[in-house]
């Protein structure tokens, strides 16, 4: 090599590529999802115990058994129903709403290269408030519950984001602006129906719902919310890798092979599929979506193959805990669980940003 090639300075990429986290150990990433795994399936125990009855450990570990039918020890039939038919189905539909919610909130960040994005921000959550206090407060859809209006209403919302950004043919930019306007439109009339139509008692009752609400959970919502959030990360795993590309950009996605446009599409609807699901049935749930991707990839590397269950696992545990202690915080009132979320998420979220100011 002459000297003036070893003088020669170094491509542009390289100091890019210097600037990446380095990626953490593979064995270290599997131990921390095994344990995370276990920790997970420790606290839907724990959290059983939690409530205005007091139930042990000891007793719930005995109900689940028999209900799984790998032992028959006698138990109290008040403690059978609290457990199996209350508090455990209200848990796991806790895990699953952390777990999807943090998975569409690392899937919206990566789509549109945004780290305040969140599953929300396609006016999915505010659809859904106005689809509830349509059929709550207005009385619409004959026969349909409040989930089921909200669900619709999540779509309407989907949809006009959809059709908004299809005009502005911007790209993420238009998306994410197309989401702001409907978010800002259906709280509106979410707004207008509620002041201009409910009584105190319907008012009360709407708002606890908005604020999320996982009470009256039973096992079908298990059934439908865990199928639904596994769905949605067996899809976008199958696309980690392309989304790992879109980190640098649509452009340079496109040249790597990745079809761009028919990602994007495949993710957002499954997005809004997944949120209007989840939202249907425990209501608005803030920061979960938000702060978690951005601990799971604090924990374990920025890749999409170890953030995705690291996010799932990550968000299923803390709203588990979440849900719990919202639960006897106010006892016997329960703490809507976005309010918890919102409270605990907020400071996480404000540690995150001055440690992200601090590195270099």
């Amino acid at each position: 090599m002459t000297s003036e090639a070893a003088s020669r300075p170094a491509p542009a990429t390289r100091p890019a590529a210097a600037a990446v986290p380095a990626p953490r150990r593979r064995g270290g990433v599997v131990a921390f999802h095994v344990l995370a795994v276990a920790a997970l399936l420790l606290s839907v125990a724990a959290a059983a115990t939690l409530g205005a009855a007091d139930v042990s450990l000891v007793n719930v570990r005995d109900v689940l058994l028999n209900h799984l039918g790998i032992t028959d020890v006698p138990v109290r039939v008040s403690e059978d129903a609290i457990v199996w038919q209350d508090r455990v189905p209200r848990s796991l539909v806790a895990a699953a709403c952390g777990a999807g919610l943090g998975l569409c909130g690392l899937v919206m960040q990566s789509l549109l290269r945004n780290p305040l994005a969140d599953p929300f921000v396609l006016g999915i959550s505010s659809g859904a408030s106005t689809g509830a206090v349509a059929v709550a407060i207005l009385g619409l859809g004959t026969g349909l519950g409040l989930s089921a209006g909200a669900f619709a209403g999540a779509v309407v919302a989907f949809a006009f984001t959809l059709v908004l950004s299809r005009l502005t043919r911007s790209g993420s930019t238009g998306t994410l602006l197309a989401g702001v306007a409907a978010t800002h439109l259906f709280s509106a009339l979410t707004s207008l129906v509620v002041f201009a139509f409910a009584d105190a008692d319907e008012t009360r009752g709407v708002m606890f719902w908005l604020l999320g609400s996982l009470e009256g959970i039973r096992w079908p919502d298990v059934v439908l919310t865990a199928s639904v959030v596994a769905v949605g990360a067996v899809v976008v795993l199958a696309h980690a890798r392309r989304l790992d590309a879109f980190a640098f950009g649509e452009e340079v996605a496109a040249s790597l092979g990745v079809p761009v446009a028919r990602v994007r599409a495949v993710l957002l609807l499954l997005t809004a599929l997944v949120t209007a699901t989840l939202v249907s049935v425990a209501g608005t749930v803030g920061f979960v979506g938000l702060v978690l991707p951005h601990v799971a990839r604090l924990v374990v590397g920025p890749g999409h193959t170890r953030t995705v269950p690291a996010t799932i696992v990550l968000g299923a545990l803390s709203m588990v805990w979440i849900d719990a202690l919202s639960r006897v915080a106010f006892a016997p009132t329960p703490l809507p669980v976005g309010v918890g979320t919102a409270l605990v998420g907020v400071p996480v979220f404000v540690v995150l940003l001055v440690r992200r100011r601090r590195v270099p």
